[in-house]
């Protein structure tokens, strides 16, 4: 059976200050395909594409675990 690709957005929210450290941290984590620096509501916008919904919903904790994260919210899309 082949497990579908999903691709996830996330928004991450981060301490002021904490901008580059949290960078750094997210590009070391496999699954995350582009990470964008915005302004405005968000700090990051992280593009991650992995197989299945269970293997989003870790990345996404992982995302929530890294020092400096306050929140994050997430889109998700499959491929049809």
């Amino acid at each position: 059976m082949m497990v579908a690709m999903v691709v996830g957005v996330t928004m991450v929210n981060v301490v002021p200050g904490e901008e580059k450290s949290v960078y750094n941290e997210l590009t070391g984590i496999d699954g995350i395909r582009d990470i964008f620096h915005v302004f405005g509501e968000y700090d990051f916008v992280v593009i991650m594409e992995v197989e299945g919904l269970s293997t989003l919903n870790k990345l996404v904790d992982s995302i929530r675990e890294i020092k400096g994260v306050t929140s994050t919210q997430t889109i998700v899309g499959a491929e049809l």
